[in-house]
């Protein structure tokens, strides 16, 4: 292996240094990641690997790297950015502003490639040249041009092209046949630029690395192995994530933990709310009952919190002696320009009676600012946070609306770009208070300051897993006192979708961090006689994915049960299986896998399917199965059983609208999820908990048994899907 050894005290490498005051593990990503590509020959399918995090860092680390490579006899930096000129334009302010001090001493030159001079002379051109190129045919068909007609000795220098958010137009899963043929037409083209070039390294930067685990059908599979090998990178260095950086962990794994400041951040709202909000339709929605309207209750109480939360943040920093931030709001439902221009018609009609009635008749808002505000107090108090006064709240609040500090804008592709971003490539807050309805530009990329509520509503069926990624614009650096007042709005059936993906790009995530770019990935399904075999990873539907790793939980989650005249013998039956057994509650003791997939299978004969959130049993007895049998283990083919009787958990928490889902109480030297993490090792374990079902509980007063399964701490990343594509009409994606 060829020996590298970097140089890094040059001048652009020092300055963003100093600039940027890198910390030590960023510094060692980027000069780890530079040797590797020194070291290595990478193409456009073996290409260097920067695996970091939505809203991360992964700019700041890429750049650096720049400057490291322009110190280290790259001449020409060229920057991929996704296809919409606001992400080209965000890159290129971008590296103004980081190479601001150092771009005047005629060492480097930056260009947008559809505006690049046509009359650059030697001396420009024997400078460090910088160009950011969008993903779009015209553009490469422009650099092609520029690299081979123009300054054809720019091709012959040694040249880095990183190819930003790689997952967008990669190798890799795409929902229509159309967008395929455009990523391949892309590929193709950069492709060809790359073979154009003399000396050429590719670095591909994402936080979706999913081109590498989900495939194209041509890959052939192993039957006999369930392993789909990925198309792997030469090398992968990881982004360092700080301690500061939010992400999926904190809206769907801290939130359930009751006394946290995330337990607060999301708030349900009712789907027929996003039919309204699609179109207009006087039979669903009046627009003149904007502020009284029970279709939009969701959407009004979230512009009124906003505007409360942004409001209290503000009186915060002026209580500190600190500059008072601007606030944002993304609405962010459909990709049709229609309803955009439908939803900016109702949020500026709820507006204009807010500000009417802060006007005129302020105490009709009294109740309005009086429901935000303690909704607001709960996190601050879980925060310890210092909590303005309801006068003060009150009187700031009637102060912004009749001030006109609340701006709406509409964002998407017929939006004047210029009008959208600041000097430094973000989206603009023009007021102290904005909100922005979006399309496509609010969907992959544009960073947005100070955001602290988002209201989502896109279609779960549609889900594509680094799309849903890229939409989350509450992902990023978040002060905690701002989290305290962020809000997350979307339907339960989103948020499940959500969590999943979370839990399935969290899984996915690890495997790679430990190796499994190399090892591969299990993707399983069940065939029409109910045995396990591989899926084709680009045939996943992933709102019906779970995925499995050390410790995961599956158990159903906002059942019903059936009516005591229905179930009583049922349970009675289960009750006697589970005591055969002999062994006391909260002891571990081993039973065969298909005595507990039938005591599975009568489980669910008890739930009713027509109330609450169905369960996937199909999902659970597959997982179970898969646990159970791939193993080493002496102990293949059975489960941990632990089995408590006695207990009393609501149906709903107390105190909120969301579905109690940790019955197995995990708190507790003596709590059978300790013990269950304590048995399960190599073979999953089975909670057996036997609940009263008291009508007051939201139940249906009659006892029954709620299982949980917990995966071994041995597990490998399995992703099972119950459903995929094949089962579908494609012609949805």
């Amino acid at each position: 292996m060829q020996q590298v050894k970097t140089h890094t005290t040059g001048m652009f490498y020092t300055y963003l240094k100093e600039k940027n005051t890198y910390s030590n593990e960023t510094m060692h990503c980027i000069e780890k990641t530079l040797e590797n590509l020194l070291r290595y020959g990478t193409t456009l399918n073996r290409p260097g690997m920067l695996l970091g995090k939505i809203q991360s860092g992964k700019t700041r680390t890429f750049i650096g790297l720049s400057g490291l490579a322009m110190d280290n006899g790259f001449d020409v930096i060229i920057v991929l950015t996704k296809g919409t000129r606001a992400l080209a334009r965000q890159t290129l302010q971008r590296l103004y502003l980081e190479f601001a001090g150092i771009e005047d001493e005629d060492v480097l030159q930056i260009h947008d490639i559809m505006s690049m001079p046509e009359n650059l002379i030697e001396y420009e051109l024997q400078q460090k040249q910088m160009i950011v190129v969008k993903k779009e045919t015209n553009n490469l068909k422009r650099l092609e041009e520029v690299l081979s007609i123009r300054y054809p000795t720019l091709a012959t220098k040694k040249t880095l092209i990183i190819d930003d958010e790689a997952d967008f137009a990669s190798i890799g899963f795409s929902k229509t046949k159309r967008e395929i043929t455009e990523i391949n037409v892309i590929a193709g083209q950069i492709d060809s630029l790359r073979r154009n070039l003399t000396d050429v390294s590719f670095l591909q930067v994402t936080a979706t690395p999913y081109s590498l685990y989900l495939q194209p059908e041509t890959l052939k599979v192993d039957g006999s192995t369930k392993v789909f090998e990925p198309v792997k990178p030469v090398f992968t260095e990881l982004v360092p994530v700080p301690n500061e950086y939010i992400g999926g962990e904190y809206y769907f794994e801290d939130s359930k933990i009751g006394d946290s400041i995330s337990s607060n951040i999301y708030e349900p709202i009712n789907e027929g709310e996003l039919i309204a909000l699609k179109k207009p339709d006087r039979r669903r929605f009046k627009l003149e009952e904007a502020l009284q309207s029970n279709k939009i209750a969701s959407l009004r109480n979230s512009i009124i919190h906003f505007v409360v939360g942004g409001v209290m943040r503000r009186i915060q920093q002026k209580q500190q002696g600190t500059r008072m931030n601007k606030y944002s709001f993304i609405i962010h439902t459909e990709q049709s320009k229609l309803s955009h221009e439908w939803q900016e018609t109702i949020v500026l009609e709820v507006k204009r009676h807010l500000q009417q009635a802060a006007n005129t008749q302020p105490e009709l808002l009294l109740n309005f600012i009086k429901t935000s505000f303690e909704n607001m107090k709960k996190s601050l108090t879980s925060l310890g946070a210092e909590i303005p006064s309801f006068a003060e709240v009150q009187f700031e609040t009637l102060w912004a609306l009749q001030k006109d500090h609340l701006l709406i804008s509409k964002v998407n592709s017929e939006t004047d770009i210029n009008q959208l971003l600041d000097n430094s490539g973000q989206l603009k807050l023009r007021a102290p208070l904005n909100i922005f309805i979006g399309g496509q530009i609010l969907d992959r990329g544009i960073t947005i300051a100070n955001l602290i509520g988002f209201y989502y509503g896109r279609n779960p069926r549609r889900f594509q897993q680094d799309t849903v990624l890229q939409h989350s614009r509450m992902y990023g650096f978040r002060p905690k006192e701002d989290l305290a007042v962020t809000r997350f709005y979307t339907t339960k059936e989103i948020y499940n979708v959500m969590m999943k993906i979370h839990e399935f790009d969290a899984g996915l995530r690890k495997a790679f961090e430990q190796g499994g770019q190399d090892q591969g990935v299990v993707f399983i399904q069940q065939d029409l006689r109910n045995e396990i075999i591989p899926c084709s990873p680009n045939k996943l539907l992933l709102s019906k994915t779970t995925t499995l790793r050390p410790y995961k939980r599956m158990l159903p989650v906002g059942f019903q049960t059936g009516y005591k005249t229905y179930i009583s013998q049922i349970v009675e039956k289960i009750d006697r299986a589970i005591g055969e057994s002999g062994k006391k509650d909260g002891v571990a003791f081993l039973i065969r896998l298909d005595n507990a997939k039938k005591i599975i299978r009568t489980i669910a004969k008890t739930f009713d399917d027509n109330t609450g959130p169905s369960w996937d049993v199909k999902a659970f007895l597959a997982s179970m199965e898969y646990l159970s049998r791939h193993t080493d283990s002496d102990y293949q083919g059975h489960v941990w059983c632990i089995v408590k009787r006695g207990r009393n958990m609501s149906r709903i928490r107390p105190g909120s609208d969301r579905y109690e889902d940790a019955p197995d109480t995990p708190a507790g030297e003596k709590g059978e999820l300790r013990l269950a993490k304590q048995v399960a090792t190599d073979i999953p374990a089975l909670l057996l908990l036997r609940q009263n079902g008291e009508e007051e509980k939201g139940w249906r007063g009659t006892p029954f048994w709620w299982p949980v399964l917990v995966a071994p701490k041995n597990t490998k990343t399995v992703v099972f899907t119950s459903e995929s594509l094949s089962e579908q009409d494609e012609t949805e994606y």
